[in-house]
């Protein structure tokens, strides 16, 4: 798993290997190029498929930005939240996800595939990642150090937010 930066909980072997399976067989079947995992704070989890060409921990953290902002969309118009975000590009596209609230799939795909394709395999991939971390989160509960965010970090995400956009 290329990178376990969750501060709040850890991985064990049998999830990395679950993980990987998963986002393996979604990316065979999608016909995706590649499969991220961060979570809502901005870390990167793992990623899958094709090597991400760009600075997958700066966009791990725009990404979370993303969904966090388009949370504050929703409730301005009444909803508790949108689950899955579709950002189009000419060449290249995004599709994000939530997963259990804590985690944000998001895949990226070009015109080997359809958009319709990527929302109904990720249906399905949803549903078995957030059984993986629903098992997790569960686990990492009971445990002593159970599931608490170090303190700072959402401070720590904003800045490098902020430093990243600060020269535009």
């Amino acid at each position: 798993m290329a990178g376990t930066g969750a501060s709040s909980w850890s991985f064990e072997e049998q999830d990395v290997h679950r993980i990987d399976r998963i986002l393996q067989s979604f990316l065979y079947d999608s016909n995706a190029r590649c499969a991220l995992l961060v979570d809502r704070t901005g870390q990167l989890v793992t990623t899958a498929g094709e090597k991400p060409e760009f600075d997958s921990v700066a966009f791990s953290s725009l990404a979370a930005a993303d969904f966090s902002a388009n949370d504050q969309l929703a409730a301005m118009i009444g909803e508790t939240e949108f689950s899955s975000l579709f950002h189009q590009g000419e060449k290249e596209s995004m599709y994000l996800a939530d997963v259990v609230r804590r985690v944000i799939l998001v895949v990226l795909f070009d015109n080997r595939t359809t958009l319709g394709m990527i929302r109904i395999k990720v249906k399905a991939v949803v549903r078995e990642l957030s059984e993986v971390f629903s098992e997790l989160f569960a686990r990492s509960a009971a445990s002593p150090q159970g599931a608490r965010v170090e303190a700072g970090f959402v401070d720590e995400a904003e800045d490098e937010i902020d430093r990243l956009f600060g020269d535009l």
